[in-house]
């Protein structure tokens, strides 16, 4: 007998073929039986008359490692059709872990992914050494399917304690590292993940460990992972958000043919007002295959707003000159902003090339005024700085500073996205079927009160259906399931296939989307985070059990602690499988 047996809906495989009629049987975790019939009994009928029968999806960039401790349903990404997500991305794990250590682990995941370090202290239980262990805890209690990359700054800071921030690794401690990483791999470790941004820095506002690194130590540990079956490769890298240098094309070259393994990076930015930035970031990809590698670059879908604050850490921070503000005290800092020449010198730094992909915040008369705290403010929420600006006659970062001033620097602004034109959505159409770019990036797990990168896959497949339809169904489907499945090897997922894992989503094709995200306060010790429910989506399978139904988790935890080599086979840098 079946346990589920999916009855007439329009079965869109993943493959890119059409989608057909027909029936899905379901049978202890894998997909038995596919077709226009199944007369067979089971256990449960489901109608999926009038609805997509799609694989689960994959997301290939999150950051659910600490969520996991205390959220085993790593919403919202399940109730949007989530099956199977990549974690431990851009060189930050838990693991391994000296305790001494895990204040110095809490307080970087806190600062360089926006995490709460309340939840990340109360939430997560820290019983852990290895990276095996860390696996350990969570097998047999997540609702989803996990893989972890082994992040460059946990293996670093285990070797070289202290010394790993602004440390070079002796030839001692560098063959530690690669023992080490072997040992994590073996554990079930995905392959290594790295960063060398200048975006990343630790609790203490230092680099954070890998930025330390030297050539030598990355193509070492590159090697080593390529040692192992199923590995990758995964990292952030200075000109990731703007523009490569010559010398880290070199690099993530080098470093993909050392391991023999695909390396993929996040995020590449589409704007039609800059299409030679993104002709650059390919040329990483084609330098790689030239001499025998393979890079690939992570792309969104959908436009991600991110909520800003002149009062709270965010993507402003970022921007050069602009950090030593916005950390003075809040009185401090509310006179400082005021001071015309201060106003000046930012309004310079944050337009100059420096600042990169981030000079698209600089537009402050686009951003939209969210949450307002003060009864100078009321009104406001909703309207756009600009129109303010005007009304009042100031310049709109003026009159930006002073709406915040007001709220005492807590007021929520929202960045109008400056490349939602027609022009670069055509531009992403023709950059998506390019085929070293996969989609993903979402952040899931990471800058929680700041984005909701998660609900990505119902937003996409509403736009492939009933707004701007940039590709057919089929292929929408294909780029959420199948093309990250491949770029990472996963065995018997990414398709609906008889005999593969049965991780399935059954969708409306007529509501399929995502809500408006919202702030809620539901992490261990009340923290804030932004969340998304879904709509349309009916029932979400994982390994044949049910996880999700009209859009709610039921609590059941069937996912699968994703292990290297045998939930992995290798993918080789030419894009097949060895």
């Amino acid at each position: 007998m079946l346990d589920y047996l999916i009855k007439g809906g329009t079965i869109v495989d993943g493959t890119g073929k059409p989608g057909f009629t027909g029936d899905v049987g379901v049978r202890d975790g894998r997909v038995t039986a596919l077709g226009a019939r199944i007369d067979e009994p089971a256990a449960e009928n489901i109608d999926a008359a009038g609805l997509v029968v799609a694989p689960g999806f994959i997301d290939p960039h999150t950051h659910y490692d600490a969520q996991l401790c205390w959220d085993p349903f790593a919403t919202p990404s399940n109730v949007h059709g989530v099956t199977t997500v990549m974690s431990g991305n851009c060189g930050f794990t838990l693991a391994p872990l000296r305790e001494r250590d895990a204040d110095y682990i809490r307080r970087m995941m806190a600062k360089v992914e926006g995490m709460s370090l309340a939840a990340l202290e109360t939430g997560a239980g820290w019983n852990w050494e290895s990276f095996g262990d860390y696996l350990d805890v969570l097998e047999g209690r997540i609702a989803v399917n996990a893989g972890f990359m082994v992040g460059h700054c946990a293996l670093r800071r285990y070797v070289m304690g202290p010394r790993a921030v602004g440390g070079e690794a002796d030839e001692a401690e560098l063959a530690e590292m690669v023992r080490l990483l072997h040992a994590s791999i073996e554990a079930g470790g995905m392959g290594l993940s790295t960063t060398l941004s200048h975006t990343h820095s630790d609790g203490d506002g230092e680099p954070v460990p890998s930025r330390s690194a030297t050539r030598e130590e990355l193509i070492a540990l590159s090697r080593a992972t390529g040692e192992h079956e199923g590995t990758t490769l995964e990292g952030a890298f200075e000109g990731c958000l703007d523009t490569f240098s010559d010398e880290e094309i070199d690099l993530v070259t080098a470093m993909s043919a050392a391991a023999g393994r695909p390396l993929n990076w996040n995020v590449l930015t589409i704007d039609s007002r800059s299409p030679d930035t993104v002709r650059r970031q390919l040329e990483a990809s084609a330098a790689a295959a030239a001499a025998g590698g393979r890079v690939v670059a992570l792309t969104m879908p959908v436009l991600v707003p991110m909520n800003m604050s002149l009062g709270t850490f965010c993507a402003l921070n970022l921007l050069p000159g602009w950090g030593n503000i916005l950390a003075l005290p809040i009185d401090r800092r509310i006179t400082a902003l005021r001071d015309p020449l201060v106003q000046a010198g930012l309004l310079e730094r944050a337009r100059s090339p420096e600042a990169g992909v981030f000079r698209r915040l600089a537009d402050f008369g686009r951003y939209v005024i969210g949450d307002t705290y003060s009864a100078e403010n009321e009104g406001l929420t909703g309207r756009v700085v600009e129109e303010v600006a005007a009304e009042r006659g100031l310049d709109p970062f003026q009159a930006l500073v002073e709406i915040a001033a007001a709220d005492g620097l807590r007021t929520v602004l929202w960045p109008m996205p400056p490349d939602n034109d027609p022009a670069s959505w055509r531009l992403r159409q023709v950059i998506w079927e390019n085929e070293h770019v996969t989609l993903g990036g979402s952040d899931a797990g990471a800058h929680l009160d700041r984005m909701c990168g998660a609900p990505y896959t119902t937003r996409f497949l509403g736009d492939t259906l009933r707004g701007r339809r940039l590709v057919s169904l089929e292929r929408a489907v294909q780029m959420i399931t199948r093309d990250p499945a491949r770029l990472f090897g996963l065995r018997g997922r990414g398709t609906l296939a008889e005999g593969g894992y049965a991780d399935i989503v059954l969708f409306d094709p007529a509501t399929v989307g995502a809500e408006n995200a919202r702030l809620v306060h539901d992490l261990p010790g009340g923290g804030p985070r932004l969340t998304a429910g879904s709509t349309g989506v009916v029932r979400v399978l994982v390994g044949g059990v049910e996880t999700v139904r009209d859009g709610a988790a039921t609590g059941a935890t069937p996912g699968t602690v994703l292990r290297s080599g045998r939930d992995t086979a290798t993918v080789t840098t030419s894009g097949g499988l060895s």
